[in-house]
């Protein structure tokens, strides 16, 4: 996807920070559900007026695909914050993005002797740094596959927990849990308290619907889906 958007002609500084913004933006796609959140059955678009560019069968430039190689683990984020940081960019000559990366202009500090990490934070600011993930791997969705229910336990649960203590900073009336991976009296009660903040049937259950309601509001409560 990289040899879609860039050249393999630029500086490797510019090579390694477009990477880098490619890397992020996708891992947060993915990390958030953005688009399983909106009813979707997928995790990023083909579209540059959305996301980044694909094209299927191009050539892959060996200097871009050695890049990708070195740097695949890593992704960008800001200090105290795990969640891939969602890097908006554009071409910067067909399409104008001022408060995004513009990836000739990146190319230009690139010229002038720019590190990739000085070129990034020239567009997304000086706090942002590079991080590490220790695993790879594709989730196509974090849906558990059966509902969550009084008696249920192990990480899927305490995943549900620890955003609904997210949404309940912002929504006082839904009381705050032990993120413990139990799902216990005090669990149900929240989540019904939760369902009837957010029209869903007060069941208690965390069912499909439930599930990804959660979480489209800890996305938009935590704002880990912006730049901001």
């Amino acid at each position: 996807m990289a040899s879609s958007e860039i050249y393999a002609t630029w500086t490797e500084a510019t090579i390694f920070a477009n990477i880098l913004a490619i890397q992020s933006i996708t891992l947060n796609r993915v990390y958030t559900e953005w688009y399983r959140n909106k009813g979707k059955d997928f995790t990023i678009t083909s579209s540059t007026a959305y996301d980044q560019k694909w094209m299927p069968g191009r050539n892959i430039f060996a200097s871009i695909s050695r890049a990708v190689d070195t740097i695949f683990s890593n992704y960008l984020s800001r200090p105290n914050i795990v969640q891939p940081l969602f890097t908006q960019y554009c071409d910067g000559k067909r399409v104008s993005c001022p408060t995004w990366m513009r990836q000739w202009e990146s190319q230009t500090l690139g010229e002038r002797g720019y590190s990739a990490i000085e070129i990034l934070r020239y567009f997304y600011g000086d706090s942002i740094f590079i991080n590490t993930s220790e695993e790879i791997s594709g989730i196509p969705s974090s849906w558990p596959g059966t509902n969550l229910t009084i008696g249920s336990s192990g990480n899927k649960v305490r995943q549900m927990q620890e955003q609904i203590n997210v949404i309940a900073g912002a929504y006082p009336l839904i009381p705050k849990i032990a993120a413990d991976g139990i799902y216990g009296e005090r669990t149900a009660n929240a989540v019904k308290v939760f369902q009837r903040v957010f029209n869903l049937p007060q069941t208690g259950v965390v069912d499909y619907p439930t599930w990804y309601k959660i979480s489209e509001i800890y996305v938009g409560v935590s704002r880990i889906a912006e730049m901001a």
